[in-house]
């Protein structure tokens, strides 16, 4: 028991460190080339394809879904895959990409504030503080960017996009945790992520020329990283390590996802924060663990 156990933890941080370099690796892509959001997410989606079409073929065999189950899928993995991705994408060509993964990092209080909104879920009261701690770190997190000219509005559109990313990614949690019940966490997630590939497909086509992915190789290298070591493989880390470990003690450990993109963006991309910005990143994460852990 023990055993299973530490793999799950490890299964955790694994996932948790993969995940938190996609931003990373996003803004690689953009400093090596002029390569547009459209032609890089059309990447990272073709490339996992193949891998996520393995393993619905490898689950062929389970029961059939009904037709309301496939209408959920196709209306979830557009958009909690695509569109959540593609937002993303366009915010962290102007934000930095540890600011980005900490504001990511706020859908656990968005799906509080949902399941308030929607499905009639009043907030305890520890959960309300949560959420004044978090949003005040977020305040602290871009407060210096607030003032009128070019670069500040830029900068302020690219967070807007990626808190966007974040409300998509959260709408999808509380609109999807019974259908995943239903199909399966490992089906549900091959299924949407096919799904999710047609929308960047038709964008490209639509948007760019076969002369878009004429890259340098480096671009690629990154592209193919982005699909591989940062979609592909913490999905199916991170589902199976919930399944051992639960997702008290996950969130706990991907708490370290936002401080690895802010370390990896120091060293990788001289992305440091400020003092400010550096505790405005902390009441963001201790206010998001506190709305993530139950109590027990």
């Amino acid at each position: 028991m023990a055993a299973y156990r530490w793999t799950g933890i490890s299964f955790a941080l694994a996932g948790t460190i993969a995940f938190a370099f996609r931003p990373v690796l996003i803004k690689l892509g953009y400093e090596a080339a002029p390569v547009s959001a459209t032609t890089l997410l059309f990447l990272r989606m073709v490339l996992s394809l193949p891998f996520f079409a393995a393993v619905a073929w490898w689950l062929r065999n389970e029961p059939p879904l009904a037709r309301r189950d496939w209408i959920g899928i196709v209306a979830l993995g557009f958009l909690g895959y695509y569109l959540a991705s593609l937002l993303d994408f366009l915010g962290l060509q102007y934000v930095p990409a540890g600011l980005g993964r900490l504001i990511m990092f706020l859908y656990p209080t968005l799906v509080v504030i949902l399941s308030a909104l929607f499905l009639a879920k009043r907030p305890s009261g520890r959960e309300l503080a949560a959420l004044a701690v978090t949003y005040a770190g977020i305040a602290l997190v871009l407060s210096h960017k607030l003032g009128a000219g070019p670069e500040h509005r830029l900068f302020l559109l690219g967070a807007a996009l990626v808190f966007g990313s974040a409300m998509c990614y959260a709408v999808y949690l509380v609109t999807g945790s019974q259908l995943v019940k239903r199909v399966g966490s490992m089906r549900f997630t091959a299924y949407t992520m096919m799904v999710s590939t047609a929308p960047a497909v038709v964008q490209f086509a639509l948007l760019e020329s076969p002369a878009a992915l004429e890259l340098p190789g480096r671009v690629w290298i990154y592209a193919i990283l982005l699909a591989t070591a940062c979609t592909v493989l913490p999905v199916f880390l991170v589902a199976e390590s919930l399944k051992r470990i639960g997702a008290n003690q996950f969130a706990l450990i991907g708490a370290l996802g936002p401080v690895t993109t802010v370390i990896a963006d120091f060293v990788l991309l001289e992305g440091a924060l400020t003092p400010l910005q550096l505790a405005g990143g902390a009441l963001v994460i201790a206010g998001v663990l506190l709305v993530t852990l139950k109590k027990g």
